[in-house]
């Protein structure tokens, strides 16, 4: 599979607007599978294009969910990062592969992924070290990367470099 017809795999908090990133998926080609549920057959889905939808509330459905993975879905996943199960959710998805932005976003901003996921969590209150543990980095490297964002972005303090970051990303 070529890495522009790789399964998007979109992680949003538990009030994302899953509809949305749904709706640009399949304007993107993408064939939309509410819930976590696939056909038996196949068992490989990786060639269809499909991508699985929904909100993840419990450690069942995120089992479901990283079985659609693990079969070659595409994933689009509205949950709470802080409940007891998430953190094990995360790790095993990002052993079957690494997690994408939303095809969607198309702000002009030259940030890495790791930077913006970094600035996402620190726009939301997080400190650097809760940022860096939820995206199972170094502190040292979530320091480094932060310093990174902030000469892309121009500005000299984290603070400032999250405001002109949310200010530029939009809603």
């Amino acid at each position: 599979m070529s890495a522009t017809s790789r399964p998007p795999q979109v992680l949003l908090p538990a009030n994302g607007d899953v509809a949305t990133v749904a709706r640009d998926l399949t304007r993107q080609g993408w064939r939309v599978h509410p819930g976590f549920s696939l056909p038996a057959e196949p068992w490989d889905v990786g060639t269809r294009r499909l991508v699985a939808v929904g909100r993840v509330p419990n450690a069942a459905t995120a089992q479901a969910a990283l079985l659609c993975a693990v079969r070659g879905a595409g994933l689009v996943v509205a949950m709470d990062r802080d409940t007891a199960w998430a953190a094990v959710f995360l790790a095993d998805l990002a052993r079957i592969r690494p997690a994408v932005r939303p095809p969607a976003v198309t702000d002009g901003l030259s940030l890495s992924d790791e930077q913006r996921a970094l600035l996402d969590l620190l726009a939301e209150g997080h400190s650097i070290a809760q940022a860096a543990r939820r995206l199972y980095l170094s502190l040292r490297t979530a320091n480094r990367r932060v310093a990174e964002a902030r000469a892309t972005l121009g500005v000299s303090t984290t603070r400032e470099a999250v405001l002109a970051y949310v200010r530029l990303r939009g809603p």
